[in-house]
């Protein structure tokens, strides 16, 4: 049986009048740059977000960079956030000419672990980016409560995240900015790149509207210098006409993350669910739900021996995914950090063991019984 990662042509058919009519709709127009349907897809994330603002960008990788140029972060100063992200996070930091600074992540929640933030702080600091990882919100109080000690600025890096909650709060509402991603495999995807940055000041948001454009303001005045971070009409559209189903394909995948956890429990494996189990050495390691709306953007086992699952599961027509091999303090590029293997011991071991399973709105129950039968005929042979 063929079990995809992710498959967004069942997506696309199941909306595709009303996607096929917002692009038609910015066709006949040829408006493609910024204009109405960016603006009205702004108000719509941004009361989503629970947010007074939101700015569209390009990405949300130029999302983080342009926080980060708002805030006049450069050579010589510090940003404190995970090893364990996709690139885009440490990358925007050294783009901007600032020292990325680590700090190590909850084993439980593959978050940035809070209580590590603190003693990582210096003169030269000056923000700090945690992130929502897998869908998942990082422990926000205890870091805007050094953020506020320090005065430090906070970016939420919520690219997995869009409609995750804590305490009643969504993602990207509680630091002082929030950036979200619309990469198609995203929860909300566009046809293409495309990002927002939500938040709650008005004199940030202004800012980031004219940096955006080259800090242009008027037309070919520039009083800053930006970069061309703007959000195309198209990509904007197609945001707009997918979000008034986010609410229901996320409650999919928590179904579906659901009935992974029920498979796997009556599997007869050794598991420890959630993190708590009694058995020294669980076979499977499902995730840990931590905030009060996990958006399940990946579902994460933790497996000993996940290559060799990893490449029988391939073998048997399932798609999966690491999220991430190498962590951050690893990587060449970051080599002159002076970092070394078990610099950052938790980061280094979801690195090895993390395995991303299907989770998508449209996995099917035979599908999804599929995946756990493969799994449990690995862990007999």
């Amino acid at each position: 049986m063929k079990v995809p990662l992710l498959d967004l042509k069942a997506q696309y058919l199941m909306i595709k009048a009303g996607i096929d009519a917002a692009v038609a709709e910015v066709m006949e127009s040829q408006h493609f740059i910024l204009g109405s349907k960016v603006e009205e897809c702004e108000k719509a994330i941004a009361q989503y977000c629970g947010c007074a603002h939101a700015i569209g960008v390009s990405s949300g990788s130029d999302a983080l960079l342009a926080c980060l140029m708002a805030e006049g972060i450069g050579p010589g100063d510090e940003v404190i956030t995970t090893p364990y992200s996709f690139f885009a996070t440490a990358g925007a930091i050294a783009r901007v000419g600032a020292t990325p600074v680590f700090v190590d992540i909850d084993s439980a929640t593959y978050n940035l672990d809070p209580s590590g933030v603190e003693s990582r702080v210096t003169n030269r600091t000056r923000a700090v980016i945690p992130v929502h990882l897998y869908g998942q919100m990082a422990d926000m109080d205890p870091v805007m409560c050094v953020a506020d000690k320090y005065s430090l600025v906070v970016i939420e890096d919520a690219a997995q995240a869009i409609g995750a909650e804590s305490k009643g709060r969504r993602a990207g509402s509680i630091g002082h900015y929030g950036c979200l991603s619309f990469y198609p495999s995203k929860n909300l995807g566009a046809a293409g790149d495309g990002g927002m940055i939500v938040t709650n000041d008005a004199h940030r948001a202004d800012k980031l509207s004219c940096l955006r454009a080259h800090g242009s303001r008027p037309k070919y005045h520039h009083r800053i210098i930006g970069g061309n971070f703007r959000l195309d009409a198209l990509q904007a559209a197609v945001v707009s006409a997918k979000l008034p189903y986010l609410d229901d394909w996320t409650a999919a995948r928590q179904r579906n993350a659901e009935r992974y956890d029920q498979l796997f429990s009556a599997s007869g494996l050794a598991i420890a669910r959630h993190g708590r189990s009694g058995i020294a050495s669980p076979q499977i390691t499902l995730p840990r739900v931590m905030t009060d709306r996990h958006i399940f953007n990946q579902y994460v086992i933790r497996v000993s021996q996940r290559d060799r699952l990893r490449a029988r599961l391939g073998q048997k027509g399932v798609e999966t995914e690491v999220y991430y091999p190498i962590p951050m303090h690893l990587q060449e590029c970051f080599v002159h950090l002076g970092h070394k293997h078990g610099s950052f011991p938790e980061s280094e071991a979801a690195a090895s063991e993390t395995l991303a399973l299907p989770v998508y709105p449209e996995l099917t129950d035979r599908q999804a019984r599929f995946v756990v039968e493969c799994i449990c005929e690995f862990f007999d042979t």
